[in-house]
């Protein structure tokens, strides 16, 4: 089941609750190997990406267990075998199961494709340096990499050149079990690298700075057990909150993460979209049809500038584009973060959309133009899956989504929470 068939053109209505961020989730999945100590997770999302993860534990022997509304209790304890599991492909959170692979075994080994969403470069460089200067070492060996350690790493002090999020998490990772205080500059901050890190913290972990660019790490011989519920995911928050928007409806999104939103308020604010937040939930209202904003400075364009956390965030970039493509006026989108993120927008113009792209970074949307229904072709990008449904479920008639299917990465139960909303949208199977 990979493409989606949207019959558009309905107001979406009623009450929705988001799942756990993904980007949360993997992190501390990973970081439970790192004790053999009972971990008991609530909240834990049914997507593919943790389907994958707790297949890798059981194939290392661990104890999974999962239970009724998403409550994960994992065991790994002391008699694994990390000659039984292969480290899954085709998502960029395997990279950091190095660290509690060389903590408990001292050799990891990468043999397929660990980069994600096809967002562009998906280096590596960046985590093998955290590795080596760790004291770990790395070899390209035919199909795979394989980085081995001592079983204890010694404490460093890293400058990132740039504030990747799972870059971050592999150095505290690292640094929670090394043998010192490690300290990272330019760290990574968004609310999922916060949640990791107050998780590893009930774990025992030693960690000041969370929220900053600046981390400071304490060194343990080990961690114990924890148990912890997952925040609201305002990745899925904001989506939901597009999607009233977009349909024209109504939709009351519970949103515990209320306090992050101020920017991404200022951003639907552009569309002409008021976000109310109260009692717990959140709604868009919209006065009329979806009008950009002109900014004050009359000579030039309305932007959305897409960089790391406090920016918006560049995964929620996708579904302000189609607030653009909808809106009357000229938006430009710039994602600061990835050169391959923006290549879908060609997709928009079987809908009747017109969109330039300037260079890879920047996309100039002239929205309000009439559109129609169509059948469009998601790269293997979540957001941007969901951005070409929100403009179908935008347009009265019926569209297909091709390779829809990275939304399942991320967004449990999506179709039935959408048919639920008032939506007429199923999954058919792909070629």
């Amino acid at each position: 089941m990979s493409h989606l068939i949207v019959y558009g053109g309905r107001p979406l209505a009623g009450t929705v609750s988001p799942s756990a961020n993904k980007n949360a989730v993997l992190p501390v999945l990973c970081a439970t190997l790192l004790t053999d100590e009972q971990v008991v997770l609530h909240g834990v999302p049914d997507i593919t990406d943790v389907s994958k993860l707790l297949a890798f534990f059981r194939e290392l022997g661990s104890t999974v267990e999962m239970g009724a509304g998403g409550t994960l209790k994992l065991c790994h304890g002391p008699l694994l075998d990390a000659s039984r599991a292969r480290v899954p492909a085709g998502m960029r959170s395997s990279i950091m199961l190095v660290p509690a692979m060389l903590h408990r075994f001292g050799i990891a080994r990468i043999e397929d494709d660990v980069t994600g969403c096809t967002l562009g470069v998906r280096e590596m460089d960046p985590h093998i340096e955290v590795f080596r200067a760790f004291g770990a070492e790395v070899a390209m060996e035919p199909g795979a990499v394989t980085i081995r350690a001592p079983r204890r790493f010694v404490a460093t002090d890293h400058w990132l050149d740039y504030a990747s999020v799972t870059t971050s998490e592999n150095f505290v990772l690292c640094a929670v079990t090394a043998q010192g205080r490690s300290r990272l500059t330019n760290a990574a901050c968004e609310p999922h690298v916060q949640e990791f890190c107050a998780f590893l913290a009930l774990m025992g972990a030693r960690i000041a700075g969370t929220g900053g660019s600046q981390l400071q790490v304490e060194g343990l011989d080990s961690l114990g057990g924890a148990e912890y519920t997952f925040a609201d995911d305002f990745h899925e928050v904001a989506t939901f909150l597009a999607l009233s928007a977009i349909t024209g409806g109504d939709v009351a999104v519970r949103n515990g993460a209320s306090a992050q939103f101020p920017l991404i308020d200022r951003t639907f604010a552009k569309f002409g979209v008021e976000l109310e937040h109260r009692d717990g939930f959140s709604r868009a209202h919209v006065r009329g049809p979806l009008q950009v904003r002109p900014p004050f400075t009359t000579n030039i364009l309305q932007k959305v500038e897409a960089a790391p956390w406090p920016y918006v965030p560049a995964d929620l970039l996708p579904i302000f584009v189609a607030l653009g493509v909808r809106a009357e006026g000229s938006v430009m989108f710039w994602n600061k973060v990835y050169e391959g993120a923006l290549g879908w927008s060609s997709e928009l113009g079987k809908f009747g959309a017109h969109a330039v792209l300037c260079d890879p970074h920047r996309l100039i949307v002239y929205g309000g133009k009439p559109l129609v229904p169509a059948t469009v072709e998601s790269p293997y990008i979540i957001r941007v899956a969901i951005a070409l449904f929100m403009l179908a479920a935008s347009i009265e008639g019926r569209s297909t989504i091709l390779n829809a299917l990275p939304i399942r990465r991320a967004h449990p139960h999506f179709v039935e929470n959408l048919n639920a909303l008032g939506a007429t949208v199923e999954w058919v199977a792909g070629d």
